[in-house]
């Protein structure tokens, strides 16, 4: 965002040629390091307390503040911390900051996660998140969790305390919550004469309960404040009352003491980044609450923030508009161990540093230590950390071994990618498979043994915003449909994409599933992509909005039906309805045919939060051609839920 800006920024990858996506990091060839400087004033003299918090920057951080070096943070997703109390200037005088970022990920060695991700073409160092200096008295209050106790009615809090002073001392301790952006106090309670010797951390506990209390969830994101006051400070924290984890009998995921369907994409906040039109998109408050809220209007309930952590106003953002976040930490290396070279302990400090920072996040419900790797340290690491959380939020671990039994496994499953790349592990095209084959997979998709399962990838039919294949499906739409245009290849991928999330919803075998990707970058070179075609306006490609509208609706349906028939001929189509909610569903469920005639199956019902099937027989149009087959019910809040699916009718069952 500099301006003027750096020339050749970004350039510290090279293209390794496995068929087409790999990228492999390189020392920045034009930069060492980057440098921000900024002046300001304090007014009256300086307090007890003076700590400096830059929320996120990478790669590797270095402050001087007045010329004195006050500190050096490695780490690139978690928060550095720098106590200036020394070198600080009140009373109007000016104060000179400077800050120097490594200008690549190279930089941090084996010290920290370096963000690898192999389909990244620039690793964009520098400050992304808010700088802050937070000036208070002590004892100071150092951090605050929130443990939600649904049940009570309360919130259970431990705060964690600071005698910066060189003196003992003793302060009530008291907490006060209130409905955020309300003054009303719903809750109290007051801890008298906590002692702290000089240079102490402790922590103390208390449990609040709280009038009318009112739960957070998708549908209704109620928030509160708590105020955590010291005889010389207050620090205000925002918290939501949920509880959420994976029933191991059930393998669904449980919010509130009610079984929870997670619907929803992903947001790949580093690709991001280096998107040609990002600009300043990522610290727009408007366009990102925008962002959401299109989310939002396709039915989704969750997101998976993948290969990191965005800056924390969307998790504010998530928080109030009510969507569920799977919190993944940045490692993306399919085991190999060199591109993460981070050792046990040090990622352990990394996972305990972000737990710190957003366990208060209404919106996290669900620690991601990984993505796609098999090494042992991931589980390892959050084994050393997850105790810390008290909420005892489940954990996943990407494709590796998962840590305690209700923990949740990620599943990939790219049906269409053995027919769109050639790539090392797939060196030639195999037959593109029909799309009944792929929704009879999908549909029979069973659970791995007993354990919690999320699907937040699958396809593997991306396109470029502009409808081009990107370099993982190039070979396929030119093997497959060498004729088509960018509006073909957009309907076949909206079809395709459509019917996939459809049968895994429709399976009762997932407890969640998330499309990829909801937001990621698009350039001619990109593996994947994401499904705008404005992102000024954040629209959606036509065909992905007309298919995509409905497969989230929390009543859906599938249409089945062989991709082909023999013209004239009896054919069957079923029907599924699924229902995500906790009240069940009575309506009429109705087959939409080419030739404008329709037929209902009226009256079926369907249980809380499990699937009904029916049957509807109908006669194959006498022409050959493609047709054009919908089903519909009136699902949720009387909104009208399709599936559609093309038949081609042929002269005989041989296609001729």
């Amino acid at each position: 965002m500099a301006n003027p800006p750096f020339e050749n920024v970004g350039q510290n990858t090279k293209f390794a040629d496995d068929g087409g996506h790999k990228f492999l990091m390189v020392p920045d060839p034009h930069y060492r390091a980057f440098w921000y400087r900024r002046t300001f004033t304090v007014d009256g003299e300086v307090p007890p307390v003076a700590v400096l918090k830059i929320a996120k920057a990478k790669f590797g951080t270095r402050v001087w503040l007045n010329g004195e070096d006050v500190g050096e943070h490695w780490p690139c997703y978690t928060p550095g911390y720098f106590d200036v109390r020394q070198q600080l200037k009140g009373n109007g005088q000016s104060n000179e900051l400077i800050v120097r970022v490594h200008a690549d990920p190279l930089a941090v060695g084996d010290r920290v996660a370096n963000g690898f991700d192999f389909e990244k073409h620039s690793y964009l160092a520098g400050i992304y998140d808010d700088v802050t200096l937070t000036l208070t008295g002590s004892p100071r209050v150092v951090n605050v969790q929130v443990v939600p106790e649904v049940d009570r009615g309360a919130a259970r809090v431990v705060a964690e305390l600071r005698n910066d002073g060189k003196q003992p001392v003793a302060t009530g301790v008291a907490f006060e919550v209130r409905p955020y952006e309300r003054s009303q106090v719903v809750g109290r309670v007051t801890l008298p004469d906590v002692r702290l010797e000089p240079g102490q951390t402790r922590s103390v506990e208390a449990r609040i309960p709280i009038r009318d209390c009112k739960l957070w969830s998708p549908e209704a994101p109620n928030l509160y404040h708590l105020v955590t006051r010291t005889n010389a400070d207050a620090l205000l924290t925002r918290f939501g009352m949920r509880r959420f984890h994976f029933d191991p009998t059930t393998t669904i995921g449980v919010l509130n003491g009610k079984p929870c369907y997670l619907r929803g994409s992903n947001v790949c906040y580093f690709r991001f980044e280096e998107d040609p039109l990002r600009a300043d998109k990522p610290w727009d408050e408007q366009w990102v609450r925008r962002l959401h809220r299109r989310f939002k209007s396709l039915d989704m309930n969750a997101l998976r923030y993948c290969i990191g952590f965005p800056p924390e106003m969307w998790y504010r953002i998530a928080d109030e508009e009510g969507i569920i976040i799977q919190d993944e930490f940045p490692i993306w290396t399919l085991g190999e161990d060199d591109m993460t070279r981070v050792g046990v302990e040090a990622l352990a400090a990394e996972y305990r540093d972000w737990m710190r920072e957003h366990w208060n996040h209404a919106c996290v419900l669900i620690w991601d230590a990984q993505n796609e790797c098999r090494f042992d340290k991931t589980r390892e690491a959050l084994g050393l950390v997850r105790n810390l959380d008290l909420s005892n939020r489940p954990w996943d671990n990407g494709w590796g071994k998962p840590q305690q039994p209700a923990d949740i496994k990620e599943d990939h499953p790219y049906q269409y990618s053995r027919s769109m790349a050639v790539v090392h592990w797939n060196p030639e095209l195999k037959p593109l498979p029909t799309l009944d084959s792929v929704v009879d997979r999908y549909s029979k998709l069973g659970p791995d043994g007993p354990r919690p399962r999320i699907v937040n990838e699958y396809a593997w039919l991306w396109l470029q915003r502009d409808g081009q294949p990107t370099t993982l499906t190039r070979a396929g739409y030119a093997a497959y449909l060498p004729d088509a245009n960018a509006d073909k290849r957009r309907e076949f991928y909206a079809r395709c994409l459509s019917a996939m999330t459809e049968a895994l919803r429709a399976s009762r075998r997932v407890a969640g599933v998330l499309h990829f990707c909801g937001l990621g970058h698009s350039w001619d070179g990109c593996a994947t992509s994401d499904n705008f075609i404005d992102l000024n306006r954040l629209a959606f490609e036509p065909h992905f909005q007309k298919h995509m509208q409905y497969v989230f609706a929390p009543v859906g349906i599938m249409l089945r039906v062989s991709d082909t028939c023999q013209a004239g001929k009896s054919l069957e189509v079923r029907v599924v309805v699924f229902n995500d909610l906790g009240s069940g569903w009575n309506g009429d469920v109705t087959l939409l045919l080419p030739d404008g005639e329709q037929e209902t199956v009226p009256d079926i019902e369907v249980a809380p939060y499990d699937r009904t099937e029916v049957a509807l027989p109908v006669m194959a149009p006498s022409e050959p051609g493609r047709y054009d087959f919908c089903a519909k019910i009136i699902g949720a809040n009387d909104k009208v839920v399709l599936s559609r699916r093309i038949v081609a009718v042929t002269t005989n069952v041989e296609g001729k």
